[in-house]
């Protein structure tokens, strides 16, 4: 007789790994348009003047992780040189507030002497990050967390292959995913002989592309460009061209970026938030989990206006259910923490928890987000998950 078949029980993940469940992160993007203007959303959002302000922000709504921007672009302005005055500020306004952040090292933007296409780009790339761990080393941080290069995948599309922003060109997006893989290698090398004990947040975003009809051709198309998403980060693990060299121990922590609009059928076209081709985010939080078997941040997710409070409430039902499955998602992290003005078209952004800055430096509250985020918060607590939440 056989014996009948046992469900496979699993242990709802507990997450553990950073100092908040609920996060923020703060738009630093620096990128440079195509007509040449470089876009920096620390200054444009009012955060560079507000630092302090912004992190008790963050910390009365018990929002303690964070992500923010250490700006190459203006550290390094002289080859070789290194100004801490744009960064010491953040990382002591960071400290006043008990905020423990993950720092952003290159956000689309590098310093406007390099080439990002030559080596130099990849050693110069190393020799900063080198100097940042040498430098949070000296200020008593042992374990720091750091994001090498935001979103390789991301920018490589963006700046390559349809000339959104900085390089500007188009066609060569595989080639900058490599050049950007080997920069990301090379600074988490040089940051681990420093600080052997840092940790890495690697983002992209997380997608689902469907198929737009049943044919056999559409289909390998829909597979095709879903399985792009996955690249930079088996480049990085040394999955797929290991003549980078990637390495599995590289790959640490996965950072996915989710919005409204992360799913689209293979011809372009929007899946609209109510279509049923869609894919629910715990399936596809458990494939990259089943994929890697490295811990998940939602390093970004919001949407904007009134649709905020029910996107948010979506996404933790769906990360709950899959940390109910074991998948291990260790955080989420609500983009942006403050309002800004977009790299895109200068529009405002309305997806903040807090507004743009009045003359005086004062945001405003969006409440029904705080009030969201805080029964959040309190429901992840009681329900036996987020112990770390208060």
């Amino acid at each position: 007789m056989i014996a009948p078949t046992q469900a496979v029980k699993t242990t709802p993940h507990r997450p553990t790994l950073f100092k908040s469940f609920f996060q923020g992160s703060f738009a630093c993007s620096t990128a440079c348009r195509d007509e040449g203007r470089r876009v920096d959303l620390v200054i444009n959002s009012g955060h560079d003047m507000l630092l302090d302000k912004d992190y008790a922000r963050l910390a009365e709504a018990q929002l303690l992780t964070a992500r923010d921007g250490a700006r190459w672009y203006l550290i390094e302005e002289k080859p070789g040189e290194y100004d801490w005055s744009t960064f010491l500020p953040m990382l002591h306004a960071a400290e006043n507030q008990g905020l423990e952040i993950i720092w952003e090292l290159a956000h689309f933007g590098w310093p406007s002497h390099l080439d990002i296409w030559q080596p130099a780009f990849v050693d110069s790339f190393a020799a900063f990050a080198r100097a940042m761990a040498i430098l949070m080393r000296n200020e008593g941080y042992t374990a720091p967390f750091f994001t090498p290069v935001n979103q390789i995948s991301f920018w490589s599309w963006a700046g390559a292959d349809v000339a959104w922003f900085n390089p500007g060109v188009s066609g060569r997006g595989h080639t900058l995913k490599q050049q950007l893989v080997r920069a990301s290698i090379a600074a988490m090398r040089a940051i681990r002989e420093e600080l052997p004990a840092a940790r890495f947040v690697l983002t992209d975003p997380l997608v689902y592309v469907a198929p737009v009809d049943d044919s056999a051709a559409a289909r390998e198309e829909a597979e095709r460009q879903h399985n792009a998403q996955f690249t930079a980060w088996d480049m990085l693990a040394g999955r797929c061209e290991p003549e980078l060299g990637g390495e599995a121990s590289l790959l640490d922590i996965i950072g996915l970026n989710y919005y409204p609009d992360n799913q689209w059928f293979s011809n372009g076209d929007p899946l609209d938030i109510d279509n049923t081709a869609r894919r629910s985010l715990a399936s596809l939080l458990e494939d990259v989990w089943q994929r890697y078997q490295r811990p998940l941040l939602l390093a970004e997710t919001g949407a904007e206006g009134n649709a905020r409070v029910a996107w948010l409430n979506g996404v933790v039902e769906q990360v709950t259910q899959a940390m109910d499955l074991g998948v291990q998602v260790e955080g989420i992290s609500l983009f942006p923490a403050v309002d800004y003005p977009t790299w895109a078209d200068a529009r405002r952004s309305p997806g903040g928890l807090f507004g743009l800055p009045d003359a005086n430096g004062n945001r405003t509250l969006y409440e029904p987000y705080a009030l969201t985020i805080r029964s959040q918060q309190i429901r992840f607590r009681n329900g036996g998950r987020g112990a770390q939440e208060t």
